[in-house]
């Protein structure tokens, strides 16, 4: 509507949003009227706790009729914490059609799910020209439960009228999932970003699942609803009915271990909102407690026993992707050092962990290293002495030695430990989950393969281009299918609590391993 659609891409997000609003606004309205999503049922329900109303997303969805709910069958059912993992979970899903009353079943046993919980649900839009598909309406669920017991297993089924999981004949779609414990115990997560779907996403999430994590951290680029992933034009490729296929193949993992994601640049998708993140926030109910939840929804943070994990939006800070730069005016930076402030002062809490999209340091080809990243955050883990930072972007696993001030403190061979509180960071690329592979300068070197090199050509991305470096910190690479393992063992005041962490390949063999290591407080 008076912008030419070659032009659209050298659009800001909130510009790119307005034009296709602008270009499909006629079409909507002659198909159907406004709906806001949330007001199905005008909120989200906790257990013993009240209601909250849910964040608005504006969009406009034609006329649904519902049908039999017996022949409705739930499917992609994904679990995320709540700001206190020992008290409060989200249980999320997916109808193919409109239903009626929408609930959650739960209970301490699987033959007593007496308690019902009334679900919120979400309603998503996508007219045709929207990307690749025609009109598209996609029904997502969400039941927030409070006053759960620390470190208690609890059964849980959802349905709607017409199919209630506690039925006898329905019995096998309940699932399950544990709350934090309320203090220091041995515990293991997982760990990857840049999934999609493919065979080796469902390979991944096979293995995840048998390594028992007591949750999984997705550092972004979540689905690939949008292919390209420049946060700009979605008339070409994209395509919504990806997240339908996503869920389906992360349930297996997702209905009983939280998946808590943070937002890379294919999660912007411009048609939902303005800052690209409205159809994140039908499908994903995350903690609430960042800097502004309506501007940066992937921002967050949770503690789960002596251990401390921070989400960060780096489409804030990205020079090399700029869609969203900028986006939260400096409030995303200064709400990430009170947080570290805060956990590094709490008793409690011996391990930071920070993870989120694009990498601070990495020798891909395709991205390597993000300017934004260094520029405003490195800064904060060297001062806040962050124990492990966690990225994607990059489809390939690299570690780098332990580094502060952008300089190698120390090398960090296999096998070795990495004094967190005296030394320097960590990061690890953990971005090879399922989406084809990138490649790397030097060659592979890691557990079994070793192939060690002096210094590696690369790049950063600065706010003027890219700027060739060659670096000392590329310590372990592997350019196939992987994922992250990170075992967490706390100890006595004093001693010394530890990150494990390993690097696991698709096909179940090690790749890395690394210890982390702090004085317990």
């Amino acid at each position: 509507m008076g912008v030419p659609d070659k032009l659209a891409d050298r659009m800001s997000m909130a510009e790119q949003h307005e034009y296709l609003r602008a270009k499909f606004s006629r079409r909507s309205m002659i198909r159907g009227g406004a709906v806001t999503l949330g007001a199905v049922t005008g909120g989200s329900f906790v257990m013993g706790g009240t209601a909250r109303a849910a964040v608005p997303t504006q969009s406009t969805a034609p006329a649904t009729e519902q049908v039999d709910g017996a022949l409705v069958a739930p499917f992609g059912r994904h679990l995320a914490f709540g700001n206190d993992p020992s008290s409060q979970m989200t249980i999320s899903w997916q109808v193919p059609v409109a239903v009626k009353k929408p609930f959650v079943r739960i209970g301490a046993h699987p033959w007593d799910l007496s308690r019902k919980i009334e679900a919120e649900v979400r309603t998503l839009y996508t007219p045709a020209g929207v990307g690749a598909s025609g009109d598209h309406t996609q029904y997502y669920l969400h039941a927030q439960l409070a006053n759960l017991r620390p470190g208690r297993t609890y059964y849980y089924g959802v349905g709607h009228e017409g199919f209630d999981p506690a039925e006898s004949h329905l019995l096998g779609t309940l699932g399950t999932f544990t709350t934090a414990p309320d203090c220091k115990t041995p515990f293991t997560f997982t760990a990857f970003g840049d999934q999609g779907v493919s065979y080796h996403a469902l390979a991944n999430d096979s293995l995840i699942l048998g390594q028992n994590p007591s949750f999984h951290l997705h550092a972004g680029d979540i689905a690939y609803g949008d292919p390209a992933g420049q946060g700009k034009s979605t008339d070409t490729g994209f395509d919504s009915r990806t997240w339908d296929q996503f869920l389906y193949q992360t349930e297996s993992v997702a209905k009983s271990v939280p998946w808590m994601v943070s937002y890379g640049n294919h999660d912007m998708e411009a048609w939902y909102s303005p800052n690209g993140y409205g159809g994140e926030e039908a499908r994903f109910t995350l903690p609430d407690n960042g800097p502004d939840k309506a501007h940066l929804p992937g921002v967050y943070s949770f503690v789960y026993g002596n251990t401390a994990i921070i989400s960060l939006d780096p489409n804030d800070v990205s020079f090399e992707i700029p869609a969203n730069l900028g986006i939260s005016g400096g409030t995303q930076t200064t709400w990430f050092e009170g947080q570290l402030k805060k956990f590094r002062a709490s008793k409690d809490i011996d391990f930071i962990i920070v993870f989120f999209h694009h990498c601070a340091y990495c020798t891909s080809t395709a991205h390597a290293s993000e300017g934004g990243v260094r520029q405003e955050w490195v800064p904060l883990f060297d001062k806040y002495t962050v124990d492990l930072v966690i990225n994607g972007h990059n489809h390939q696993y690299e570690r780098t030695d332990v580094i502060k001030g952008n300089t190698v403190v120390k090398k960090l061979p296999i096998g070795e430990t990495a004094y967190s509180d005296t030394e320097g960071v960590v990061y690890v690329t953990a971005g090879a989950a399922g989406r084809s592979l990138y490649a790397f300068t030097a060659p592979d070197s890691y557990e079994g393969h070793l192939n060690e090199v002096d210094s590696v050509a690369s790049f950063i991305n600065t706010k003027d281009g890219k700027v060739n470096e060659t670096v000392a910190w590329s310590r372990v690479r592997y350019l196939n299918y992987s994922f992250l393992r990170v075992d967490v063992e706390p100890a006595s005041r004093g001693r010394y609590a530890k990150l494990k962490v390993s690097g696991i390949a698709e096909t179940g063999d090690r790749i890395d391993h690394f210890t982390v290591a702090r004085k317990a407080k």
